[in-house]
C-alpha cells in the first residue's frame, strides 16, 4: 500500500495488528499500533483489543496491560474483549489484584462477565496461591447462574486443594463429571488425586487413576507422583512400588518426588533394601535425593538393625554427595 502510494486507515491497519495478533507476533503488532499514532490516526477498540491479545496470546501480560491503560488513558472506552483479554494477561503473569480490579471495572461498566472472564480470574487467583479469593469468584461465578467450565473446575479443584478443603475438591471434581465436563489431565485429575493425598484417602487416589485409564486418558507424572504420595503417607509401600512401576511402563521418566514416595514408603515398610535400592537409582538418573529420602533411608536400615550395611553407606553417600555441598 505504500509503495503503491494507497492511504492507508484505521481498518487496514486493525487487519494488520489482528494478522499480527493471530500469527503471535506481538511485538510487531505494537510497531503496528505505534505507526498509527505517527500517521495521526487514532486506534480504536477493535485497534487496541487486538493489539491487547496478540501481547496476552505471547505472555507478555506486562505489556499487554501497558495498552490496556493507554486505551483508557486515550478515552476509548474498553468493551468486554478489552477486559478478558487483560484478564487473561493478568493470569498469565500471576497478578491476581489486577485481575480481580478489572473484574471491579467490568462490574461498575456493567458489562456482563461471562464463564471465560471467571474462568481466567480463578485461574490468576491459584496461580498466585489465592485460594480463598479464586473459590469467592467461583461462588460469586454460581451466583451470577453461569456453569463453570473445565478451566474454572479445575482451578476450583485446584483451590479446594491447597486450601486443605480435599472434600470440596472431591465434591467439584464429582459434579464436573456429572456435567459431562471433559476432565483435564494435569490440573483437574491431579488436583483431585492430590486432594485424597490430602485427606488419606489412597483408595480413592487409585481410583481416580483407574477412571483416567478406563477414559483413555494418560495420567502423566504428576497424577502418578500425587497417586504415590497418597498411598506413602498411608504405609502402603507396595502400592507405591507398584505404581511407580506403572509409571515407568508408560514410558515416563521418574522424577525426586517419584522417588522421594517410594523411598519414604520403603521406610514406613521397613524395606531398606528397596530403599537403597531406590536410592542408588536416584543417584544414577542424576537427581538429587532429599535429606528427608537420605534420612528415611537410615531410619529404615537403622529399624531393621542393618545400619552397618545400609544406613552407614548412606551416611557416606550423603557426606561426598550434592547435599553435604
Amino acid at each position: 500500500m505504500r509503495d503503491v502510494k494507497v492511504e492507508r486507515s484505521v481498518i487496514s491497519y486493525n487487519a494488520g495488528v489482528s494478522a499480527c495478533k493471530n500469527s503471535k507476533q506481538w511485538q510487531r503488532g505494537l510497531w503496528l499500533l505505534a505507526e498509527m499514532r505517527e500517521a495521526r490516526l487514532k486506534p480504536n477498540v477493535i485497534s487496541y483489543n487486538a493489539g491487547i491479545s496478540a501481547c496476552e496470546k505471547c505472555g507478555q501480560w506486562q505489556s499487554g496491560l501497558s495498552l490496556l491503560s493507554d486505551m483508557m488513558k486515550t478515552n476509548v472506552e474498553a468493551d468486554i474483549i478489552s477486559y478478558c483479554a487483560g484478564i487473561s494477561a493478568c493470569e498469565k503473569g500471576e497478578q491476581w489484584q489486577g485481575a480481580l480490579s478489572l473484574f471491579r471495572e467490568m462490574q461498575d461498566a456493567k458489562l456482563e462477565l461471562d464463564v471465560i472472564t471467571y474462568s481466567a480470574g480463578i485461574s490468576a487467583c491459584v496461580k498466585s496461591e489465592q485460594w480463598e479469593r479464586a473459590l469467592s469468584l467461583l461462588s460469586e461465578m454460581r451466583g451470577a447462574k453461569l456453569e463453570p467450565d473445565v478451566i474454572s473446575c479445575s482451578a476450583g479443584i485446584s483451590a479446594f486443594e491447597k486450601g486443605g478443603r480435599w472434600q470440596h475438591a472431591l465434591l467439584l471434581f464429582s459434579e464436573m463429571c456429572e456435567a459431562k465436563s471433559e476432565p483435564n489431565v494435569t490440573f483437574s485429575y491431579g488436583a483431585g488425586i492430590s486432594a485424597c493425598q490430602k485427606g488419606e484417602q489412597w483408595q480413592r487416589a487409585l481410583s481416580l487413576l483407574r477412571e483416567m485409564r478406563g477414559a483413555a486418558l494418560e495420567p502423566d507424572v504428576l497424577c502418578y507422583n500425587a497417586g504415590m504420595s497418597a498411598c506413602e503417607a498411608d504405609g502402603r509401600w507396595p502400592h507405591v512400588l507398584s505404581l511407580l512401576r506403572e509409571l515407568r511402563a508408560a514410558v515416563l521418566e521418574p522424577d525426586a518426588v517419584s522417588y522421594g514416595a517410594a523411598a519414604c514408603a520403603c521406610d514406613r515398610g521397613g524395606q531398606w533394601q528397596r530403599m537403597v535400592a531406590l536410592l542408588t537409582e536416584m543417584w544414577e538418573a542424576k537427581l538429587e535425593p532429599s535429606v528427608d529420602s537420605y534420612g528415611a533411608g537410615v531410619s529404615a536400615c537403622e529399624r531393621s538393625g542393618c545400619l552397618g550395611l545400609g544406613g552407614l553407606w548412606l551416611l557416606l553417600d550423603l557426606g561426598q554427595g550434592p547435599l553435604w555441598r
